[in-house]
């Protein structure tokens, strides 16, 4: 049994709230966000800044209302995202970059070199309002590996120390998982999250793979709930990783 060290990154009142027929009032995400305090969970996504008034005041009742987590907010490649969240004062901002050619060209209709431009722009703007800036690559699954590593040296320049591999369409299996994030940490030596969903029903499996391949932080959701077929169990996979891992520390110390 190898011991392993990562952090939980719950992102419930983000990701998990995109779930069909899920929507949460202002109450009853203080409480989740309390609860996963309580539990002492590493970083909590705690919503989306540029959504609006309503959103930026719930963040930062959940920064106030907890004592232990890390508080993180999730944002566009833009800089108007960020003016959004810095109203807000969470620990961390989270920027996500679009890595695919899909995402690049057919959602965005732009091109890699625009995409590089663009997150140069982003994050020189960025360093002078945030501390602590995490880059999220959006549909690593499908993204070419080089471009990949390209844009890790160019956010490292930043002193950006963790990027996130989202396997946004869930379409992984656990030995690419184990893989891709092989290759990336050897090359890299950068940070890792590990995003799942779980179209494929492996979102708990695949979550294991990364940590055995190098991944430092994990995204969970309570109970699983998120967009289409869900995300990774916070309970199912911390129950997998003690037996797995020896390991039985919610705040990820393991």
């Amino acid at each position: 049994m190898q011991k392993k060290k990562f952090h939980i990154v719950d992102t419930t009142l983000r990701d998990g709230a995109q779930s069909p027929l899920v929507m949460f009032d202002s109450r009853e995400k203080i409480a989740i966000a309390e609860m996963l305090d309580d539990k002492n969970i590493y970083q909590i996504e705690a919503g989306i800044p540029i959504m609006g008034k309503d959103e930026l005041a719930i963040i930062s009742k959940i920064k106030k209302s907890c004592f232990h987590a890390k508080i993180s907010t999730w944002n566009r490649l833009n800089k108007n995202d960020l003016i959004a969240a810095a109203d807000c004062e969470a620990d961390i901002v989270h920027i996500s970059v679009p890595v695919s050619q899909r995402q690049i060209y057919e959602k965005l209709q732009k091109d890699v070199k625009w995409l590089l431009a663009q997150l140069e722009d982003v994050l020189a703007f960025a360093a002078s309002y945030f501390t602590e800036i995490t880059i999220g690559m959006e549909d690593a699954s499908r993204a070419d590996m080089k471009l990949m590593l390209t844009v890790i040296e160019k956010v490292k320049q930043f002193a950006v120390r963790r990027v996130r591999f989202a396997d946004t369409v869930g379409i992984m299996t656990p030995s690419a998982v184990y893989e891709q994030i092989r290759e990336i940490k050897e090359k890299t030596a950068i940070q890792i999250e590990f995003h799942a969903h779980n179209d494929l029903g492996m979102a708990v499996a695949n979550s294991i793979a990364a940590v055995q391949a190098g991944a430092d932080f994990i995204d969970t959701t309570v109970q699983g709930i998120g967009e289409r077929c869900g995300n990774c169990d916070m309970e199912k996979f911390l129950s997998a990783a003690a037996i797995i891992f020896g390991s039985d520390n919610r705040r990820g110390l393991m």
